[in-house]
């Protein structure tokens, strides 16, 4: 495709969303152009999942996803559900399988999903101007949407932006979309790292970091968030997917400008009332007798932190109870995060209140679309963002 060229539909980012939402409008008939600025096209489908592209889950509600608007999404995911790509997935021979929790992964290679979206945009008759660098947008009476890349102008009504969040920035985020959203007086709602780990306080990380690595399980709280996942110790706090998970719990709750502690039950729902008074009598350290439920190295370190250096048989009723409402209810206010370069998704995003939930159009900005994660829509982990993604790329499409 060539210099000043007018067609139905431009859409900005080659990603998850941008690709659906190109493939499937490109197969209405629609003329397509796709603009992405990087060299390579889906480098977070890419490197999900270990690489195998975790690409849905059997359980998506609206209640896996996160917005200062919360039933915005329930419109686009009822519309192109799980099953929809799945058989999307089958149609295309991709051999998959189930982990924990319903969440979906290629046999082989993410590569695997973004062919397949190669393949369906090839089939809408989608022309590509990758890599391409914009260097402006406007809208005309006219013209409609204009787009003016090092590699020529497009014109046309639609205009979809699909640039995604900040997360990960070495493989190509911007805030491009946010500054479209800005140019054309829609409210964004302030970006924030989720499914991010998270940084501990001088003290407690002095106690923790020398055991960087150990993996241990937990129910962590906050909010409305609850997770019983592995957390993890790292050199600057935790992570592991109970961690990453309540973290996006914990940014919204920063947002609100009510921040709450972040909770670990480490004994996971079990009792540790009753597993302590059942030991009530031992004249083992709390550490050493606290290992036949964690890591060791992790269980005197956490003694330690919590004073709790007496053996059992030593302590008062009170001392244990206090004992074990800390193993049940370890309360933690996270120093921040490690930041959009760890960060799995982008929390917030453009308002949902400016868009139509039904066509992820602007209300104000007619032909103007927001999909993906530049909205302020962020889903757990396992699954759920590329479900949102391919949802909300299926619900702008059907409009087009």
């Amino acid at each position: 495709m060539g210099f000043n060229q007018s067609v139905d539909v431009i859409v900005i980012g080659a990603g998850a969303a941008g690709m659906m939402c190109a493939a499937q409008a490109g197969q209405r008939g629609r003329r397509v152009v796709l603009v992405d600025h990087a060299e390579k096209r889906a480098e977070k489908i890419r490197i999900s999942g270990g690489g195998r592209c975790n690409f849905t889950n059997l359980n998506v509600s609206a209640a896996n996803f996160l917005s200062s608007n919360p039933h915005f999404c329930r419109s686009a995911l009822a519309r192109y559900t799980p099953q929809d790509f799945i058989a999307l997935v089958q149609r295309h021979g991709i051999r998959y399988h189930e982990k924990t929790l319903g969440q979906l992964f290629c046999d082989e290679s993410s590569a695997q999903i973004i062919e397949m979206l190669e393949r369906e945009c090839a089939d809408g008759q989608v022309h590509w101007a990758q890599p391409a660098r914009v260097l402006d947008v406007a809208h005309e009476a006219a013209a409609g949407y204009r787009v003016r890349t090092d590699r020529g102008e497009f014109d046309a009504p639609s205009l979809v932006i699909a640039t995604g969040g900040l997360s990960i920035p070495k493989i190509g985020a911007t805030d491009f979309g946010y500054r479209i959203a800005h140019q054309f007086d829609i409210p964004v709602v302030t970006p924030r790292p989720a499914l991010v780990p998270l940084t501990l306080d001088r003290a407690t990380l002095d106690a923790l970091a020398p055991l960087a690595g150990v993996a241990f399980t937990v129910e962590a709280r906050c909010g409305d968030g609850r997770f019983r996942e592995q957390a993890l110790v790292t050199h600057k706090g935790l992570s592991g997917p109970a961690i990453l998970q309540i973290s996006s719990y914990w940014q919204a709750a920063c947002a609100a400008g009510h921040p709450e502690p972040v909770v670990l039950d480490l004994f996971a729902g079990d009792d540790a009332d009753a597993w302590l008074d059942a030991h009530a009598n031992s004249n083992a350290l709390p550490g050493n007798l606290l290992a036949e439920r964690l890591p060791r190295r992790f269980a005197r370190a956490w003694a330690q932190l919590q004073g709790a250096e007496r053996a059992l048989a030593q302590m008062s009723e009170r001392e244990r109870q206090a004992l074990a409402q800390a193993l049940s209810h370890w309360a933690l206010t996270p120093s921040g995060t490690q930041g959009f370069a760890k960060a799995e998704v982008t929390l917030g995003g453009v308002d949902t209140r400016a868009l139509s939930s039904k066509t992820m159009a602007a209300t104000a900005r007619p032909g103007l679309y927001f999909i993906g994660e530049v909205v302020d829509v962020t889903g757990h982990l396992g699954g759920y963002n590329f479900q949102w993604a391919w949802a909300s790329g299926h619900a702008a499409a059907q409009a087009l």
